[in-house]
């Protein structure tokens, strides 16, 4: 884990695939917002891809703007690993996801630290505020994963201050970076909402359409099973197998008995008692295999935690 350095107390991580009619005024806001601060920014715009020149535009603005850090995908591969990107360049000890098509300004940044830098949270998201195209589907996302995570807070898909340690524990999943509050709810992480204006996008145009409604969904019964079930999966995979099994072995006895005394037999009968026992039997195993998957990664977590521990400066 890179150990952050002392002279940048915040860092605010830019995901941007084509933006480059946005970034020139993005960034002169964030100067703007700087200006005079007593903490101390940098931004770390994360190239995702670009085929609009914004690359060639951020080696230009670095001479502009001395606050400005970038790194470069050569291919397009995701705000979740942009912002994983981020993080591995940034030196702050709290990071700030921040979109670059101005749809939220530079000057709410200060506000979305403020409660993190005092001591009073580890992460703030913000819930928005205004209209925008996809409020309908945010609606039904936010109560979704309210309704399986038990997380109390309007947004979760939104921008948000955080605490390094929160991104040092996030596992490196693609689109997992929706869920970060979740994640971080149950790691013990406090989180804290405040209200943010939304505005029009400057320009350009959106790069998340209405397929990706099903991946979302996805993803969110993903994280619910790896909650609920990642460090013990023969909970979910055993018991189904415990289950299946007893019930097809049940159903056999009685099929026999059957059988033998009343002379009655039902060939589709005998094929669900064997399809139980099979499944019954594949989950069960299933389940064995998690286990020892999940101790590994016990031990994987384990070995990172002293790997972090020992490459700490001494008194850190």
């Amino acid at each position: 884990m890179p150990v952050p350095v002392t002279s940048v107390d915040v860092s605010v991580l830019v995901p941007s695939k084509d933006e480059a009619e946005n970034l020139p005024l993005f960034l002169e806001q964030c100067a703007q917002t700087f200006a005079g601060r007593s903490e101390r920014y940098e931004v770390v715009v994360i190239d995702d891809g670009s085929t609009d020149g914004s690359w060639a535009l951020l080696d230009s603005l670095r001479a502009r703007h001395p606050f400005l850090r970038a790194v470069r995908h050569r291919a397009r591969r995701g705000i979740a690993d942009a912002l994983r990107t981020g993080y591995l360049h940034a030196r702050g000890g709290v990071l700030v996801f921040y979109p670059a098509d101005l749809q939220f300004k530079p000057e709410d940044i200060p506000r979305l630290v403020a409660p993190i830098l005092a001591g009073e949270s580890d992460m703030v998201t913000g819930f928005k505020q205004g209209k925008y195209e996809k409020a309908f589907v945010s609606r039904i996302y936010n109560a979704l994963s309210r309704a399986l995570f038990d997380v109390r807070v309007k947004d979760l898909n939104n921008v948000k201050a955080y605490r390094r340690e929160i991104m040092d524990a996030q596992p490196s999943r693609p689109d997992w970076h929706r869920y970060m509050i979740v994640l971080a709810t149950q790691q013990g992480f406090t989180v804290t909402e405040i209200p943010v204006p939304l505005y029009p996008r400057h320009a350009g145009r959106s790069k998340f359409g209405i397929g990706r409604i099903p991946v979302g969904v996805l993803d969110m019964l993903s994280v619910w099973f790896e909650l609920r079930f990642g460090q013990k999966p023969l909970l979910a995979f055993g018991m189904l197998g415990v289950v299946l099994f007893g019930a097809g072995f049940l159903a056999g006895l009685v099929a026999l008995y059957l059988l033998f005394t009343e002379n009655v037999g039902v060939r589709a009968v005998w094929t669900v008692i064997q399809t139980c026992l099979i499944l019954g039997g594949i989950f069960f195993a299933t389940g064995l295999l998690g286990e020892q998957i999940a101790v590994q990664r016990a031990e994987l977590r384990e070995l990172r935690r002293r790997l972090d521990e020992t490459s700490q400066p001494p008194g850190e």
